[in-house]
């Protein structure tokens, strides 16, 4: 066996030590600075590994010979395993699979959705570790036979049993094997543990489904059905051939019982089941609530909903995508429960949910990372992750499912911006802050002898309290600045030529910039305010740097005409105080403004490392900044 020194192209042979799983559930190694993903292997194997493909960024490969096995090794039972790439892990002891799709979960909500500790609770193992499916979709080829396609060599491997599938899809293979080169795709549909017979012959019908309608003469079993029937937990569903369906019923089942065991329901509860799918989880909750609301975009699985829920009179069906429900529903739920394709949820549809407010969730994923994304919106929206349960849907697959159980935070105080300034949003963007816009349209025109520090912290206030007025909760932001020049306020620029005026003067100077901030409670009404200010000293500025930053348009909404993160001018040779009070925010009096008017962060909220001031602060009024770093952005200190 030669082993190559460097991985050039695909056959490639190279010794490799396994250090960590991949995303798609192969192992990974670094040779030669490549990334290499390496399936069938277990992290902590040396093996002699093929390469398959050689991609731009990554190398894909295959084990032809383990040197070191993992004591968590055993025997892959299926004579395809490594062939058609369907099942990952046959490899990998079922223990094993079980703690490493833990971890992957955790891993995903950690590196995602930015979670430190979630609450993921051990994954519950399917009843049956081969032989759980009741779907499966083949690729036809070579004179009508029916396989799947290896997902990196694109190689067609005929199947003439899978043994993740359950006997009744296995049956119906069985007939179909070599018998279907007029079509290139076919899909079954078996219910479980239902014997299939000879339907022509008058054997069992609506238990299976086998699309296309196929016409060849030595096929025994009737094709091309429009729906079949499955059971879950004792009840029987409809599902027609366009229709998602869970492919293991038994862990279907027991999704369902942890949400009603979780979510607490009770007799007067409106529950509302979105994508909803032919109603699996609507049904089964049903007789637990008081009402349930089904949503669903597929006309064709709603039918069959209808058709499932006939004898359950609380059950209303809703036609439609659930972001424009959920936008126009005129009924607040007490539960909801969301089971969105791999995708997840469209972003305007957690939009709804976090101003809905329903006290209690339920999200069902079949990707944790897409599970993660939509966590941490809802999160910071203001619900608390309770538990996340995974579940083995998808045994020898590095697959996974997960019921993320959520509850609002009745303590969480959403936040209003109550200014339009980009820079402020970036920085309250920075600080990982849900937040929405509503910039207070007031004059920002000077009163006769007031200092400028006493002038920006009247209109910060100003502007917070006429946004929270128009409001019945939450806690809304003002904030206003101004450059500080031989003890006078520097406002912004009315035109072009007083920002040639104003930069001139500013030029090589060393003056101060002042914020004022202000936090109202618009439920209370009680207020926090205060001011900051911070001391720069610009470097001596061109008139042909003068005309090019005027030209950019950036001087024109910024006090005293420049942008101290403006990079083209880049102005700033030093400054002492809090970088981001320059900016027009001081994040560091923020927080502690917002901690005193009892802001509870979302479970996602971290403070980024360089986010804050310095001991240097410079800070009048009666607040206090804390902090360390220099900002956003800054780099070094001296520019």
């Amino acid at each position: 066996m030669e082993i190559a020194e460097r991985i050039t192209q695909q056959g490639d042979r190279v010794t490799l030590s396994l250090t960590s799983w991949g995303r798609l559930g192969e192992a990974m190694a670094d040779f030669d600075g490549q990334n290499v993903f390496v399936s069938g292997g277990i992290p902590g194997e040396t093996v002699v590994a093929e390469v398959v493909k050689v991609h731009r960024k990554y190398v894909s490969a295959k084990v032809v010979a383990v040197l070191e096995a993992s004591p968590d090794r055993v025997e892959p039972p299926c004579p395809y395993y490594g062939e058609c790439s369907g099942c990952q892990w046959q490899h990998l002891s079922y223990d094993v699979q079980i703690k490493t799709k833990r971890e992957k979960v955790i891993d995903a909500l950690e590196r995602v959705g930015g979670f430190q500790n979630p609450p993921v609770s051990e994954v519950r193992p399917s009843p049956n570790q081969y032989g759980y499916r009741n779907h499966a979709r083949f690729t036809i080829k070579r004179e009508g036979a029916l396989g799947f396609v290896n997902r990196e060599t694109r190689q067609f491997v005929r199947i003439d049993k899978c043994l993740i599938m359950h006997d009744g899809v296995n049956t119906l293979l069985d007939d179909l094997q070599g018998h279907c080169a007029e079509t290139t795709q076919l899909s079954i549909r078996a219910a479980k543990n239902v014997a299939i017979t000879d339907e022509i012959s008058g054997g069992i019908t609506g238990d299976y489904l086998i699309q296309p309608y196929l016409v060849h003469p030595e096929i025994t079993v009737t094709t091309g059905q429009k729906r079949y029937t499955e059971s879950v937990d004792g009840h029987d569903f409809l599902v027609s051939s366009p229709s998602f369906f869970q492919v293991n019923v038994e862990q279907a089942a027991a999704a369902a019982h942890v949400m009603r065991d979780r979510l607490q329901l009770g007799p007067d509860d409106v529950l509302l089941d979105a994508y909803t799918g032919v109603g699996t989880f609507a049904i089964l909750l049903a007789p637990s609530v008081k009402q349930v609301i089904a949503v669903e975009e597929s006309s064709a699985a709603v039918a069959d909903a209808k058709q499932n829920a006939a004898g359950l009179k609380n059950l209303d069906f809703v036609l439609g995508r659930t972001e424009d429900v959920l936008k126009n529903l005129n009924q607040k739920p007490d539960v909801v429960v969301l089971d969105p394709p791999r995708s997840g949820c469209q972003p305007r549809a957690l939009e709804s949910l976090v101003e809905m407010a329903p006290p209690r969730l339920a999200y069902v994923s079949c990707d944790a990372e897409t599970l993660g994304r939509d966590l941490k919106i809802l999160c910071q929206g203001g619900y608390r992750l309770e538990e996340v349960v995974p579940l083995d849907m998808f045994p020898q697959t590095h697959h996974v499912e997960c019921v993320a159980l959520l509850s609002l935070n009745t303590d969480f105080k959403s936040l209003t911006l109550a200014s339009a300034s980009p820079r402020r949003r970036e920085l309250m963007d920075a600080l990982g802050l849900k937040y929405s816009i509503k910039p207070a349209d007031l004059p920002e025109e000077p009163i006769a002898g007031e200092t400028p520090q006493e002038m920006v912290q009247r209109l910060s206030k100003e502007k917070a309290q006429a946004v929270a007025e128009g409001m019945d909760s939450g806690l809304v932001i003002g904030a206003d600045s101004t450059v500080v020049f031989d003890g006078q306020a520097v406002g912004k620029p009315v035109d072009d030529d007083d920002a040639r005026r104003m930069l001139r003067m500013l030029s090589g100077t060393t003056h101060h910039v002042s914020t004022g901030l202000t936090v109202v409670d618009a439920a209370s009404g009680r207020t926090v305010s205060d001011t900051m200010t911070s001391e720069i000293t610009l470097r001596d500025l061109t008139d042909q740097e003068i005309e090019a930053s005027i030209a950019s348009g950036v001087p024109r909404d910024k006090a005293g005409a420049y942008a101290v993160q403006d990079p083209e001018l880049r102005p700033a040779s030093d400054w002492q105080g809090c970088y981001n009070n320059i900016v027009g925010l001081p994040v560091c009096r923020l927080l502690e403004m917002l901690e005193e008017l009892g802001y509870q962060p979302p479970q996602v909220w971290t403070v980024p490392s360089d986010l804050g001031c310095g001991e240097d602060c410079l800070i009048s009024g009666t607040g206090s900044g804390t902090g360390s770093g220099t900002g956003i952005g800054t780099g070094e200190k001296s520019r």
